[in-house]
């Protein structure tokens, strides 16, 4: 049934649940936005599903899980607003250089290919995945510790655990394979349209404490898109780490950006409808 409100796609990366968005998706339609978080392919309902049924993701690459959204994208009433985290920033930029979305919110995103800085913790952090070949076929899970450098290294032990254990499952190991190998293949999977003038406005976000897309990562990519005359605007949060959309400080980096799409002409037919 048609709303007429604008539609919010909200996008999560690898280790996370869809259900992380979930405060995301409570504050923007509360606003008046028609918000979705949609599950990767292979993903179950609920974080224990997923931990209980982790091969049922294996082996999805990033064409794979861009393709997926962009299929839903295509099937909503109007064209959405994309927000993601992590690989699903990776994946916003990607739609959003497609044409399938009125604006774009890339959060910490995956590194895409062009963007050459390779900071020793990116590397630490991905190494459960990439220090095993075999694992580009298979779903890894992170332990406590490894999330807690990943994501939660700017947080209290205790808050990094409770992140963790509410909503951590295991992912897909080949985007992180294909990411990291991106400089090297010529048709990469993760290669973005920094070059389009035509497509909405996109904001880069960083946490400029994250370990697993390190600030510098985030400052590169928006350099990429030097030649493209869209806006292209880039946010840093100091203190911050990869953790920013989930932990206790989430609710600031949501308000900025919806100041950030009102800015642009992005608002709810209905606010607060």
């Amino acid at each position: 049934m048609a709303t007429g409100r604008v539609p919010v796609m909200f996008i999560h990366g690898l280790w996370l649940h869809s259900s992380s968005w979930q405060p995301w998706m409570d504050l923007f339609a509360s606003r008046g936005f028609d918000p979705i978080a949609p599950s990767w392919p292979g993903e179950a309902f609920t974080v224990a599903e997923a931990r209980r049924q982790a091969e049922a993701a294996a082996g999805h690459g990033i064409d794979d899980i861009t393709e997926h959204h962009a299929q839903i994208a295509r099937s909503l009433e109007s064209p959405p607003v994309i927000v993601g985290h992590s690989f699903g920033g990776l994946i916003t930029q990607k739609l959003l250089a497609s044409g399938l979305g009125r604006a774009g919110v890339a959060i910490d995103p995956a590194q895409i290919k062009g963007v050459k800085p390779l900071p020793f913790s990116q590397l630490r952090s991905g190494f459960p995945v990439l220090g095993n070949p075999a694992n580009k076929k298979k779903s890894v899970a992170l332990t406590a510790k490894q999330f807690r450098y990943g994501f939660g290294n700017a947080l209290p032990q205790d808050e990094s655990d409770r992140l963790f254990e509410k909503y951590a499952i295991p992912s897909p190991g080949r985007p992180l394979f294909e990411a990291a190998f991106a400089n090297f293949i010529k048709n990469s999977p993760a290669a973005v349209d920094t070059t389009n003038s035509t497509r909405g406005p996109l904001l880069l976000i960083s946490g400029q404490k994250d370990h697993t897309v390190p600030d510098v990562v985030t400052r590169a990519t928006h350099k990429r898109y030097a030649s493209s005359s869209a806006v292209t605007d880039l946010q840093r949060f100091a203190d911050r780490g990869h953790s920013l959309t989930i932990d206790s400080g989430w609710a600031g980096v949501a308000e900025h950006v919806l100041e950030w799409l009102a800015g642009k002409g992005v608002r709810p037919s209905s606010p607060g409808a």
